[in-house]
This record gives C-alpha cells, sequence and structure tokens, in this order.
C-alpha cells in the first residue's frame, strides 16, 4: 500500500475521532452550534497544524485541504445528531480521544519521516500531533489539560510514534505497522483509564515528613 495514502487515511481518521471528541466535550458544556464547530475543528487540526509547521509543511495541510475542514464537520453533525446514543459511553470524551491520539501520534512520526526528519524529531512529533488536540480543547474549556495531570496520556502517544519509527527504521515496516503502532498507543491510554494508572509524582523530604507527622 502506498505510504502517503496510509497516512491520509490515518490522518483523516484522527482528525474525525479528535473532533468527535471535542464536539462532546463542547455540547457537555453547553456551547451552541457555532463554539460546537470551533472547539471540534480546533481540537482535530490543531495538534497537526502545530506538526506541520515545525517540519516546514506549509502551509498546514488542515489549512490547505478542504478534508480537513469538511471532516470536523461531519463529526460535529453526528454528535450533535446522534449525542444521546454517544452520551449513553461511560466515557465519549476519552474514548474518542484515545483513537484519535493513537492515530495521530502515527499519523505525525510517519509524517515526519516522510520529510527525511531523524527519528528522533519523528517520534517528537508524532507525540505533539497527538496531544495538541487535547490540550487545545481543555484550555478552551477551562479544564486541566490531561498531560498535566499525571495521567498516562503522552507517554501513550510517545509509544505508539516510537512503535511505528522502530519499525521503520529496522526495515519491519509492512501495512499492519501503523496499525498496530496506534493499537499499541490507544491500548496503553485505555488501560490507564481503565486501571487508574497514573505516573510517579516526585515527592521530596518535606513532603515525606509533613505526611507522616500524625494529626
Amino acid at each position: 500500500m502506498n505510504p502517503h495514502i496510509v497516512y491520509e487515511v490515518l490522518d483523516l481518521v484522527g482528525t474525525f475521532a479528535f473532533a468527535i471528541s471535542g464536539a462532546v466535550a463542547a455540547r457537555q458544556r453547553r456551547l451552541d452550534l457555532f463554539g460546537i464547530l470551533s472547539v471540534a475543528f480546533m481540537v482535530a487540526c490543531g495538534g497537526g497544524i502545530v506538526r506541520d509547521v515545525c517540519i516546514g509543511a506549509t502551509p498546514p495541510a488542515a489549512l490547505s485541504d478542504w478534508r480537513y475542514l469538511a471532516t470536523s464537520i461531519l463529526a460535529s453533525v453526528v454528535t450533535i445528531a446522534a449525542y444521546a446514543k454517544v452520551r449513553r459511553l461511560r466515557f465519549p470524551v476519552l474514548f474518542f480521544d484515545a483513537i484519535g491520539l493513537g492515530l495521530f501520534a502515527v499519523a505525525g512520526a510517519q509524517k515526519s519521516l516522510t520529510y527525511g526528519h531523524s527519528a528522533e524529531l519523528a517520534i517528537l512529533l508524532g507525540m505533539v500531533s497527538a496531544v495538541g488536540g487535547g490540550v487545545i480543547r481543555d484550555m478552551l474549556l477551562s479544564r486541566v489539560p490531561a498531560i498535566l495531570a499525571r495521567e498516562i496520556y503522552a507517554s501513550a502517544a510517545l509509544l505508539g510514534a516510537i512503535v511505528f519509527v522502530a519499525s521503520a527504521k529496522m526495515g519491519a515496516m509492512s501495512a499492519w505497522t501503523p496499525w498496530c503502532a496506534t493499537i499499541a498507543c490507544v491500548g496503553v491510554r485505555l488501560l490507564a483509564l481503565y486501571y487508574g494508572w497514573r505516573l510517579p509524582v516526585y515527592r521530596g523530604p518535606k513532603a515525606q515528613r509533613e505526611q507522616s507527622v500524625p494529626e
């Protein structure tokens, strides 16, 4: 399969998934139609725009290719029309965000490699592509971004990007490689949500003494 086609599929599916997460979050905050469409687009395309600017792919695809805006609008309309069904999911925003996270981590890393950048930069920009939309969503809706809340979020995106880039550099690429890397990221993210996994927090001597003092 043509790598360019795989990249476009991953990017557009990731755009759709992230747009749904943004539209659901905006709907839960009772924004109007324009607000939902705006949040959905910025969530779906924010990380990709940052990635494209960093690798020199200007103008960014999200601003020059009508399919990204159309995909974002379609996801918003689907969310609004089927909101009652989407809301039945236990964590709809987190679920679709996890899917978008994995797809964008792989698509971002793949596009960086396609533009001739190093493995290290590809991994970094894969992560930035993945977490950028979620950060924008949380900031617009006055929430603490997931990457600052000790959650397994950016590290899951990092894993997906590493799996993809490592496979590419070792010559083990196949039609299944992007999807395996995506599943690795999404799986870790969903397992972390289900089991409540958190990153360790550094506790200095002062904090440890404060905890040891009986009330």
